[in-house]
């Protein structure tokens, strides 16, 4: 199995601008063509890393979650990796190994592997191979609900979730759910979706949950708002909250995406 990742790089002057890039009211899409070396960032208490910042959280748009996709050089990492305590975090691996450690317990990282980090959760993450190592990094504020405590940390692989098929799909349409949706702990799920090709969404989903979706591997035509847009391999959708959606795959493998959605809370009745 393969995962997308942004391809850095720097494309040469023979290179045309025009772009499928789109920021509109109601969502936008980031392809994978654009997420370019000049347009990475570094973080304070990391050594070696690099950073495209896909997400944040915006006034009057999509305001809940951050997504970044983290490249660590060789030996690089951090000690300190979140300054936000109140933050938790997925970090889903694309390529490369890394050695995460929270509290006590060291874990080895390879492609495909994904991992919870609750707030305030005590971790670290390197890179101790000679090869880069990309990582998708999702994080959001938890919210705190009463009776609840926070959940637990865990790590696990793309290989160990269940696809579950959506009902009268004939299993062209599956999600692998990392966390059961019935554990009110969560207040967000990142998931992986797969349509099988010619598999689709058979309405247009319209939904109070916002949305981070990072193709990692296939084709599909996707609805956005009334925008029916070619996404591909490494391409970023982002999708403010009652936008619209649906897709249909296209091609002759399989289309995957990273989704990350706010679950499982009460709506906040002032801003």
């Amino acid at each position: 199995m393969t995962y997308a990742f942004p391809p850095g790089g720097l494309p040469d002057q023979s290179q045309s601008p025009e772009s499928t890039a789109v920021f509109t009211d109601a969502y936008a899409v980031i392809p994978a063509s654009v997420q370019r070396d000049i347009v990475t960032s570094f973080l304070p208490g990391w050594t070696n890393a690099r950073v495209w910042v896909l997400a944040r959280p915006l006034s009057g748009f999509a305001e809940t979650f951050a997504q970044y996709a983290l490249e660590l050089a060789p030996g690089g990492g951090s000690d300190t990796p979140e300054p936000d305590p109140d933050a938790q975090a997925v970090l889903f691996v694309a390529h490369g190994t890394a050695r995460l450690t929270i509290g006590q317990d060291a874990f080895d990282l390879i492609p495909g592997s994904y991992a919870y980090l609750p707030p305030a959760a005590n971790w670290t993450l390197w890179n101790t191979a000679d090869a880069p190592c990309g990582i998708h990094w999702v994080r959001k504020r938890y919210v705190a609900a009463e009776g609840l405590e926070p959940p637990q940390a865990f790590v696990t692989h793309d290989n160990d979730a269940p696809k579950t098929a959506m009902p009268d799909t004939n299993d062209a349409w599956a999600t692998q759910r990392f966390v059961d949706p019935s554990d009110l702990r969560h207040d967000m799920h990142v998931n992986i979706v797969t349509f099988q090709p010619g598999g689709l969404i058979p309405f247009a989903e319209t939904h109070v949950m916002e949305h981070g979706l990072y193709v990692l591997q296939g084709t599909a035509d996707y609805l956005l708002n009334r925008d029916w847009v070619p996404v591909t391999p490494g391409d970023f959708m982002w999708l403010r909250a009652f936008c619209p959606q649906a897709c249909v795959a296209t091609g002759s493998e399989p289309f995957r995406y990273l989704l990350y959605k706010d679950v499982n809370r009460h709506m906040p009745l002032s801003l």
